[in-house]
Formats: structure tokens, sequence, C-alpha cells
């Protein structure tokens, strides 16, 4: 019974998460090139509202290795966000948090899994641990949008 009702317990504080899934017409090596070289990634992050040539990323792709990538929208608003490696498998596995610079207390964590199909890749893309509904949906619109801009970017 214990056990019945502390599972209840951690079934309502579980934090709102988002998975996006995609069929990328490239192979995982190019999919993971992508998000982890920043030449490459600064050509396809960021919104459509975005400045072009303001996306500025610094990568450092190891477990335990930090990222920053910043943006300015074209009414002049500044982004950053930022986080850790957490788990690096070249060409299958990314795991990092992820948090604004704006509200760096509100730390989610990203896991992209890309897995080989037919000529092309897999890929799934899921954001746990939001602060709250909203958060999880103004990022779910915000990645639909940077994953759309990453499959013209691979294709």
């Amino acid at each position: 019974m214990v056990n019945a009702q502390s599972r209840a317990v951690d079934a309502s504080t579980e934090r709102p998460s988002l998975t996006l899934t995609r069929r990328l017409r490239a192979r995982p090596e190019k999919v993971y090139a992508a998000w982890t070289q920043a030449a490459q990634l600064a050509q396809w992050f960021g919104p459509p509202n975005m400045k072009p040539a303001t996306l500025n990323a610094e990568l450092d792709v190891r477990a335990g290795g930090r990222y920053r990538i910043s943006f300015t929208g074209d009414d002049g608003e500044y982004f950053e966000a930022g986080g850790v490696f957490r788990e690096v498998v070249p060409n299958e596995r990314l795991v990092f948090t992820w948090a604004w610079h704006s509200t760096p207390e509100r730390e989610s964590l990203v896991t992209i899994t890309l897995k080989p199909d037919g000529p092309g890749t897999l890929m799934i893309f899921h954001h746990a641990q939001f602060f709250d509904e909203v958060a999880r949906d103004n990022h779910q619109r915000g990645w639909s949008s940077f994953l759309d801009k990453l499959d013209a970017f691979v294709a």
C-alpha cells in the first residue's frame, strides 16, 4: 500500500516533457555533425524571426563539456541558452542540460537519439523536466520550428 501511494505522489510531481520524432533525409553522421559542430549549428539553429548572422555557438561536445548558444531576435531581443553535455555517443545520442540565461533556475534536460532509418535517420528529440506546461508548450513551438530548419539543412 505504501508503495502504491509513493508511486502516485511521484507521478503527480513529474514535470512536463515533450517528444518530437522526425525522419530526416540524411545519415545519422550528418545529423550528429549538424548538432555538434558550431559552424553547422549556426546555419540552421534558431527561430525564423532571428536576425541573420547573429547566432553564436560555443560547443565542448564531451561528457561534462559546456555549451552556449546565443542569438538576437529581429526585434532586438537577446537570447542565450546553455548547459552541460551529460552523455555523448557519436552519431547515436546526445544528452544535455538546457537553461535560458534569463531563467537559469529552470534547467531542463534534452535527449537526442539518432537511429539509421533506410537512407536517412529517425531522430527522437525528448525535452524533459520543464518548469510548467506553458514552458513546455513554448518550447514545443520553438523546437518544431528549429527541427524544420534542421531537416532542410541536412537534406
